[in-house]
């Protein structure tokens, strides 16, 4: 099941550009190669193990490149994949297929690495309470995929962007002059502009932690770069007030000391930014 955020007309238009990106005025390799009339199939084969994502976006890339091609999907989102195992069968006009090889792997690869990341780390914690999240450290123009790709391989999405959740970070506070200034202000903009946000603010130590308890209008407090063993003390001295974020620079040696310390969230850039690609490969099927 896709995302809210993954709509057909996001499909659309990424699809879109992608293409125009990529072909611009025809793919003259194919076109200057191949007859216009062949027929053939294609079989997307895995070349290491991992957890696929993008299934369905390939699906539809190859519709939108040619709504004649008949694709067959062995493999779903979310399933595992083993080196040499079919992952789907594409067939049709070959030209069609040749058009959309590069955008359906581009896609696949790199959404299939965030997902195999995601399930790795979540398995680490799954012990815990803690919920994995993502973050804004994505590419440019391919969030919404990279995002789709974390919740395919288990993971919860964060905020989409800056605009469904306010973030006060280290920045927002120092420029306000303090969080107890930042959370105010805060408060005082969503109530003029009729805005139901949550309130999140960045805590860099206990008495920062202290501060925007204080303040009664935080949903959820961050704590960035702490040590496990401040954190435990910060999830005592919260007490159940908000809900708790832990984040900074946490990686497969250090997640599970910091689910441990009773934190609800772990957010992990390097899901998005981090990851490493799984191979995948689109081989003609000969006759």
């Amino acid at each position: 099941m896709k995302p809210p955020y993954i709509t057909p007309d996001f499909l659309d238009q990424f699809i879109e550009r992608a293409l125009d990106e990529d072909v611009g005025d025809g793919d003259h390799s194919s076109l200057a190669a191949i007859s216009a009339d062949q027929m053939s199939a294609a079989r997307l084969i895995a070349k290491q193990n991992g957890i696929l994502a993008g299934v369905e976006l390939a699906n539809t890339i190859f519709g939108q490149v040619d709504h004649r091609l008949n694709v067959k999907c062995h493999k779903t989102d979310g399933d595992a994949v083993t080196i040499r195992e079919d992952v789907l069968i594409v067939e049709g006009k070959t030209q069609s297929i040749l058009k959309a090889e590069r955008l359906v792997l581009n896609c696949m690869q790199r959404m299939s690495g965030i997902a195999t990341k995601t399930e790795s780390l979540n398995q680490l914690i799954a012990h815990t309470k803690a919920k994995l999240l993502d973050t804004r450290k994505t590419t440019p123009n391919f969030r919404l995929l990279e995002k789709w790709a974390v919740a395919i391989g288990g993971g919860q999405n964060h905020r989409i962007g800056l605009f469904d959740l306010i973030m006060l970070k280290d920045n927002h506070v120092d420029y306000a002059g303090g969080i107890t200034k930042a959370v105010a202000s805060t408060s005082r903009y969503l109530k003029s502009t009729g805005r139901n946000l949550q309130i999140e603010v960045e805590t860099r130590s206990l008495d920062e932690v202290q501060e925007a308890l204080h303040t009664d209008a935080v949903d959820i407090i961050m704590l960035d770069n702490m040590s496990p063993a401040m954190m435990k003390d910060a999830v005592a001295l919260i007490d159940g007030r908000c809900k708790i974020e832990a984040s900074g620079g946490i990686t497969e040696e250090t997640i599970v000391a910091v689910a441990e310390t009773g934190v609800d969230y772990i957010s992990v850039g390097a899901l998005t930014h981090s990851y490493q690609s799984i191979d995948l490969s689109l081989k003609a099927i000969n006759n």
